[in-house]
């Protein structure tokens, strides 16, 4: 017998206001752009991997929730998590004031630096490319620097990922002396720099240095200081709606586990060959 539709709507309401059954997991999903590889990437088959996806799944794990990962165009990674595409944005995202207007972040789980490349047949004076700028403190030595990047640049065009911070920094220093061109991947930029249809570009270090050492990558060479600080602020973490904040505290607690126990350092040695986890407080 068919029940009636009120009858209906007030089971499902009791049903909905029941609590879940003990075991039942949260099923969520984590977005990652998957082209910037060591941090996210695609393989062959389509499947999602890297830093961030091994990071994720160990956090979904320590707290016992189920996660799936779906790939996302960096340009819409926020929007679409806004609208509830997905729940969790792990994607080498650096935290940073202006981004946690719009959402909220968890610890960092990662402190990384970003780095120019240019052309080999530009011949360009490299400078000291292991130099240390932060830009959230800038005195004269770190002006100079600037400087000689303004200088050996000026006239360039330098390629950056569309609405990157390393898009915001290269207008901040660079806007008035250097030609930008955004970019909806960091693959369509390397494209670009290896048929040379772009001078240089900036992005993260690492991401830098697996294209650098595979055979297309081979056309261009890191340029000038390792730089921080400032526009990417602290490090990078994982970006949720501000009111998830059950969620956001377990993710926290998960990951203040896996750093103390050297998880986190474990991951970051696989996947970047270094150390880039986040500094445990003394």
């Amino acid at each position: 017998m068919r029940m009636p539709l009120a009858i209906a709507i007030s089971v499902a309401s009791l049903l909905a206001a029941l609590p879940a059954r003990a075991g039942t997991e949260r099923t969520i999903s984590i977005a990652t752009e998957g082209a910037s590889p060591p941090w996210d990437g695609t393989d062959s088959d389509g499947k999602l991997y890297g830093y961030d996806v091994d990071v994720g799944l160990e956090l979904c794990y320590r707290i016992k929730i189920k996660c799936t990962f779906v790939a996302q165009d960096w340009d819409g990674i926020i929007p679409a998590l806004l609208v509830g595409k997905y729940d969790v944005i792990m994607s080498g995202m650096a935290i940073t004031e202006k981004r946690k207007q719009q959402i909220a972040f968890s610890s960092p789980y990662a402190s990384g630096y970003n780095q120019f490349v240019v052309r080999k047949e530009l011949g360009l004076d490299a400078g000291d490319t292991k130099e240390k700028v932060n830009l959230s403190r800038v005195g004269d030595s770190e002006k100079a620097t600037i400087e000689r990047l303004r200088s050996t640049l000026s006239g360039k065009a330098i390629g950056v990922l569309r609405s990157s911070n390393s898009e915001a920094v290269v207008k901040q220093l660079l806007g008035d002396v250097v030609t930008i061109r955004s970019y909806d991947s960091l693959d369509n930029l390397k494209l670009d720099l290896t048929a040379g249809r772009v001078d240089g570009g900036l992005a993260d270090y690492f991401t830098w240095r697996d294209f650098l050492e595979a055979p297309g990558g081979s056309v261009a060479v890191f340029f000038g200081p390792e730089l921080n600080g400032g526009l990417w602020g602290p490090g990078v973490g994982a970006g949720m709606r501000k009111d998830d904040s059950e969620l956001l505290t377990k993710f926290n607690a998960a990951l203040d586990a896996a750093t103390k126990d050297g998880t986190i350092k474990a991951l970051s040695l696989k996947w970047f060959k270094t150390d880039i986890s986040p500094a445990l407080p003394k």
